[in-house]
C-alpha cells in the first residue's frame, strides 16, 4: 500500500470516530424544562427566562414566523409579552402573566360607583393571553367573509380596516369567537370581567393605567368631568375635533403592552350584570349568575365621560340594545 493510501485510510478513521462522539454527546445532552410561572406579578418579572422563541422585538412580533396555530412547543414556550398570530386576518395576541389584584375601586375613588365595590382580591393562577388591541374591522369583516359571523357593522363613515370594529351585541361578539376557534383549532373567548380589569390595570392601582388624572392625549373619550382631568384649553380645543373612534394602534399602549385599555370602545365580556360585587368569583373566572339578560362593558368610549374610562368603571347592556361603542377583545388559554 502507498503512503498516500495509508493516509487516506487513516483520514476515513478519524471522521469516523469524531461523528461517534459527536452522536454519544448529542444524545447525552439533558434537556432543561423551563421553570414554573410564579403566582405573582412581582416575582414573574424577576424571575423571567431567557426569551422564548416568539419573544416580540422592540415592542413588534417577530417577523419571521407565519401566522399559523401555535404548536405545542411553542405554546409552552410562551413567556409574558410574547405575542403571536395564528392567521393572517386573527387579532394579535399577548401574554400576560399570572398574578394577583385588587378589583374595584378603591374608597373615595372620584367617579366611582356602589357597583365598583368592595373591592377585593383576585388571583390568576396561570398566565393567558389577550387581545393587543380591539378588533378591528378586517377581522371582523373577514369572519363575514367566511359566513362565521352573521352580522356586518356598519362603520359610520369611519373607516373600517384598523379602526375596531362597533356596533356589535355580546351575541355577535360570542359568534366572532366560535369562528375564531373552528378556524385555529384553538379556544377563543371572551375575556372575564376581572380578566379585563386586571389587564387594564398592568400592575397599577391608579384610575388609570397612567395616574389618577384622566389624560386626553392618553386614551379617546369625552372629557366630562373637567376635575377628573390634567386637560389644558389647547388638549380640549383638539379633544373635541375628535368625536369619532380612532384607528386601534392609536396612543401608547399600557405597561403591558396592550392599547386602549381606556376610551374609543367599549369591550364585551362573558359576564353577566350583578350590581356588587358580593360573592363575585376570586379566580378571574366570568361571574356567569345575576341578571344574564344584560352582560358587562368595560373600558370607556369616544362618545362617554373620561371616569367611565377608568379601569375600575363598569356598564352593562341586554340585547337587543345595539349601540355605536359596543366593540370587544377577545381571550385565549394557553397549555402550561
Amino acid at each position: 500500500m502507498s503512503i498516500l493510501n495509508q493516509i487516506e485510510n487513516a483520514m476515513r478513521r478519524s471522521k469516523a470516530i469524531s461523528a461517534a462522539v459527536y452522536a454519544i454527546a448529542a444524545a447525552t445532552v439533558p434537556t432543561f424544562t423551563q421553570p414554573a410561572l410564579a403566582q405573582s406579578v412581582q416575582t414573574i418579572t424577576a424571575e423571567l427566562p431567557l426569551q422564548s422563541p416568539l419573544a416580540a422585538t422592540a415592542g413588534e412580533p417577530p417577523t419571521e414566523r407565519i401566522a399559523r396555530p401555535l404548536s405545542r412547543n411553542e405554546e409552552i414556550a410562551l413567556r409574558p409579552m410574547d405575542h403571536f398570530k395564528e392567521c393572517e386576518l386573527c387579532p394579535e395576541m399577548i401574554v400576560v402573566p399570572a398574578g394577583q389584584f385588587f378589583m374595584g375601586a378603591r374608597d373615595g375613588e372620584p367617579g366611582s360607583t356602589p357597583d365598583e365595590r368592595p373591592q377585593h382580591n383576585v388571583n390568576f393562577a396561570r398566565p393567558f393571553s389577550v387581545g393587543r388591541f380591539p378588533v378591528t374591522f378586517s377581522e371582523w369583516d373577514a369572519c363575514v367573509a367566511a359566513r362565521g359571523c352573521s352580522y356586518q357593522p356598519f362603520d359610520e363613515s369611519w373607516g373600517r380596516g384598523r379602526q375596531p370594529v362597533i356596533n356589535i351585541l355580546w351575541d355577535d361578539a360570542k359568534e366572532y369567537v366560535a369562528w375564531l376557534s373552528r378556524t385555529t383549532g384553538r379556544t377563543y373567548r371572551l375575556l372575564s370581567e376581572a380578566e379585563r380589569e386586571y389587564v387594564a390595570r398592568a400592575g397599577t392601582t391608579t384610575a388609570y393605567w397612567w395616574g389618577d388624572l384622566f389624560v386626553p392625549t392618553q386614551a379617546n373619550c369625552a372629557l366630562g368631568n373637567r376635575e377628573l382631568s390634567s386637560a389644558s384649553t389647547s388638549d380640549l380645543q383638539r379633544h373635541i375635533a375628535r368625536e369619532r373612534t380612532l384607528p386601534v394602534q392609536s396612543f401608547a399602549p399600557n405597561p403591558w403592552g396592550l392599547y386602549q385599555v381606556h376610551g374609543n370602545v367599549y369591550d364585551w365580556v362573558e359576564d353577566c350584570w350583578n350590581d356588587n360585587y358580593d360573592g363575585a368569583p376570586s379566580d378571574g373566572s366570568a361571574w356567569m349568575s345575576g341578571n344574564c339578560n344584560g352582560h358587562v362593558l368595560r373600558g370607556g368610549a369616544f362618545s362617554r365621560n373620561a371616569q367611565t374610562a377608568r379601569s375600575a368603571a363598569r356598564t352593562w347592556f341586554g340585547s337587543p340594545n345595539r349601540v355605536i361603542y359596543m366593540s370587544v377583545r377577545i381571550a385565549r388559554m394557553l397549555k402550561q
